[in-house]
């Protein structure tokens, strides 16, 4: 009996995780994943530095597309992804137009208390994704099945039109429910003042 132990119904030994082919790869992928998640947990407090990177990144990759003179698909589906991450920026995290959830919601009016400008995609996500959608877009020019034929300024007029139809329509939500997606300048009030009026300070003393 404790000769059979480490074998299987077939008569063969059965083999442990670790002796398995697949876990020299699978480390590998764990030791990857861990190494660019402490990169990336690592530059999160370090906002300017990221988007300096992605700006070179964005560079290099329409210097590549001016080279090869394509991809103007690939790059048309990224501006799409950069006007849905740049509306999911500016919107807050609950939409007004709703039910308010757990008693979130924007305030209105200047007698309701203020809560500060929660987003929908916070800026760190907001900047993941972008650098993300070029960094993937690069890569996808060094394979030409991507490269599809299309007219490019077709295509940019088109990225124009829906981004000032989309930008035209947050604006308006923005004016309806009066809400800045900024931190500067909002009022914070700060109670009733004596003759029972709520007061508001907004960080200036005239």
């Amino acid at each position: 009996m404790d000769g059979q132990l480490g074998e299987g119904l077939s008569g063969s030994p059965l083999l442990s995780p670790q002796t398995t082919p697949r876990a020299p790869i699978a480390k590998l992928k764990h030791d990857c994943s861990r190494m660019f998640q402490y990169y990336l947990d690592k530059s999160t407090p370090l906002p300017t530095q990221r988007w300096l990177g992605t700006l070179a990144l964005v560079f290099v990759y329409f210097l590549r597309v001016h080279i090869l003179q394509g991809f103007y698909a690939v790059t048309y589906g990224i501006g799409i992804h950069v006007i849905n991450c740049l509306i999911g920026f500016l919107s807050p995290q609950i939409d007004p137009e709703m039910e308010s959830m757990d008693g979130a919601d924007l305030p209105t009016k200047e007698t309701d208390e203020f809560r500060p400008f929660i987003r929908r995609l916070p800026e760190f996500k907001f900047w993941y994704s972008i650098t993300k959608a070029f960094c993937i877009g690069f890569l996808l020019t060094f394979f030409p099945i991507f490269d599809v034929p299309v007219f490019w300024p077709i295509l940019l007029c088109y990225w124009i039109i829906q981004f000032l139809l989309m930008m035209k329509r947050h604006i308006m939500h923005m004016i309806k429910y009066k809400y800045i997606p900024l931190d500067l300048g909002k009022q914070k009030y700060t109670g009733n003042s004596p003759g029972g009026s709520p007061r508001s300070s907004s960080g200036k003393q005239n």
